[in-house]
This record gives C-alpha cells, sequence and structure tokens, in this order.
C-alpha cells in the first residue's frame, strides 16, 4: 500500500522563517526515508492556492511564528479540508497569546508569575515593576524580543520604546522567576521526558542557544527530585488539554531550587509548533522515550485531522 503525500509547509515571512526552514528540511527528508510521497513548500502568500492545486493528504507544519503556529495557515487547511499536524485553529491562536495561555493555565490550577500586558510606550523611564522582571512580546517565539531586566538596572531597556523594536506595540511584563530552565514535551496524551536546559555563554535561553550548536547543553532526563519531575509532566499534560493542544506540544518552565528542593516551580509558557531542528528539545525528548525522528514524524503524519 503506498503511503501518503505529505506537503511539509517551511519558510513562511515571521520573524522566525530561518528557524521553520531549518525545521523543515530534516523533516522533509526523514518523512521520505520513512516512504512517505514529500512535496516542500516555502511558504508565500500564495500558499491557499498551491495547496488546493497540489491536493496532498496531510499538511505537516513546520511553520513557526505569526501565521505559521497562532491559528492562521490552520483556518486555511480547515477551510481546504486538508489533514494537518499540530494543534487546532483555536489552541493555536490561544498558545502563541502568551496572556491568554497563562490565564487558562492559571484557571487549570497551574503555577504562573505575575505578569501584566502593556503597551511598549507606557514602560517610558520608569519601572513597570518591581525589578527583576521580564519584558517579551506577547506573540512571538524563540525568544524574540525578550529582555529581562536586572535588580540593579535604574530604569527599563530603552530599546522597549525605540524605533528599533519590531516585535509589536503590545507587551507582557512579567516578574523574572529565578532558577533552573526545564522542558516537557507531550505527544498525544503521554508526558515524555523532563529536559534541563543550560544556556553556554548566554544569560538565558536566548534564539543562539536555542539555534547555535554548542549553544545549550541539553540534560534529559534532568536531574531533579523524582516529585518534581512528575509534577512537570503532571503540569504540561494539564497546560496542554486545558488549552486544547493536540499532536506535540512542549511546555516551558523555571524551577527556583536555590534554598529548597521543594522551590518554587512556574509555568512559562506552551509551544503548539516545537522546533524540529538538529539542536531543537522534542527529537531528544522522543529519542528518549524510544522514539527515532522519522517514527515520531510518522507519528505526527498519521495523527493529522481536521477540526482539531
Amino acid at each position: 500500500m503506498s503511503k501518503k503525500h505529505v506537503a511539509v509547509l517551511m519558510g513562511g515571512f515571521s520573524s522566525e522563517r530561518p528557524v521553520s526552514l531549518a525545521s523543515g528540511k530534516p523533516c522533509a527528508d526523514a518523512l521520505e526515508a520513512e516512504g512517505y510521497e514529500v512535496t516542500r513548500i516555502d511558504v508565500e502568500r500564495d500558499v491557499g492556492k498551491v495547496l488546493a492545486e497540489l491536493k496532498p493528504d496531510v499538511v505537516f507544519n513546520a511553520l513557526h511564528g505569526p501565521f505559521g503556529e497562532d491559528g492562521t495557515i490552520q483556518g486555511v487547511l480547515e477551510y481546504l479540508e486538508i489533514p494537518y499536524t499540530h494543534s487546532g485553529v483555536l489552541a493555536s491562536a490561544l498558545a502563541m497569546d502568551k496572556d491568554k495561555a497563562k490565564k487558562i493555565a492559571k484557571a487549570a490550577g497551574i503555577p504562573v508569575a505575575e505578569s501584566r500586558i502593556m503597551n511598549r510606550f507606557e514602560i517610558g523611564s520608569s519601572h513597570p515593576m518591581k525589578p527583576p522582571y521580564v519584558v517579551k512580546p506577547v506573540n512571538e517565539g524563540s525568544s524574540f524580543g525578550v529582555v529581562i531586566v536586572k535588580e540593579d538596572q535604574s530604569h527599563p531597556p530603552q530599546v522597549i520604546g525605540s524605533s528599533e523594536w519590531r516585535y509589536g506595540d503590545t507587551v507582557m511584563v512579567e516578574r523574572f522567576v529565578h532558577g533552573r530552565e526545564l522542558t516537557c514535551a507531550i505527544m498525544g496524551d503521554v508526558a515524555l521526558a523532563v529536559t534541563e536546559i543550560v544556556p553556554v555563554g548566554h544569560s538565558f535561553y536566548d534564539y543562539d542557544s536555542k539555534y547555535v550548536p554548542g549553544g545549550s547543553k541539553h540534560e534529559c532526563p534532568a536531574k531533579i527530585s523524582p516529585i518534581i519531575y512528575q509534577k512537570i509532566q503532571t503540569l504540561s499534560l494539564k497546560a496542554h488539554q486545558a488549552i486544547g493542544c493536540r499532536g506535540v506540544s512542549r511546555s516551558d518552565f523555571r524551577y527556583d531550587d536555590r534554598f529548597s528542593e521543594n522551590g518554587e516551580l512556574i509555568w512559562l509558557e506552551i509551544n503548539t509548533q516545537p522546533g524540529m531542528t538538529p539542536t531543537s528539545l522534542v527529537p531528544e525528548i522522543a529519542a528518549q522515550a524510544g522514539h527515532s525522528f522519522g517514527e515520531l514524524l510518522s507519528w505526527m503524519v498519521e495523527d493529522a485531522s481536521c477540526l482539531r
């Protein structure tokens, strides 16, 4: 029996275009190795027309950032009735909006850090929150636009209100949580391993530490207490289900164990389109659970559907 024809969407026109291309190529190569017929599509504004003419059996969505993971392309695929991977329209839109995702998580009993939504020009010369805090765009990924304001800074960074800022006028100001960076992947309704991310030569898990080889070390499984480990898995699955995610997702946490093993554990956000680059976390986490890269992608293709 012949395998499905899979269109791999990559590239696009968000700030995360390079990341998407770096995810899409290995995914397309691996799916071909698994026996699928694969068409690679570098997404432009005519993607609906391209897909309508191509008529693939499944779309593997390797897009990142606005348009690709905010419910927009998912709506196009629903309209065309082409089954697709990852989360559907509503869950994608909610997860991409950090404020809305946090509200849902908090309502589900998941611990989140105090935050407020502001126009970046409102921040001005005085701190909107007692330092340390983080300023981040509400709907960007890959750590684009994330600014950490340290305790000893006398005023907010000027870049936030400058013409150099390219990440929209609405930002989230969030209490900075000290501690370790931890993440957990969900595959279907199963919580996989918890990984600790240790940036190398970077103050936090920024763009370079995510995508430049050697930019971070991944400890999988994380060396933390079994109680915290299991709690992260439980909270990750709870966030996945509360927001309505499908397929694969990844939740990120901060864990402050400076004073106690039972320290503060805070959920930061959920990623409905986790990276699939050579330095990405989800393929490593899946491998730890016994799933090869090809098997992971095959599962995602077979899991694809409309009305997600």
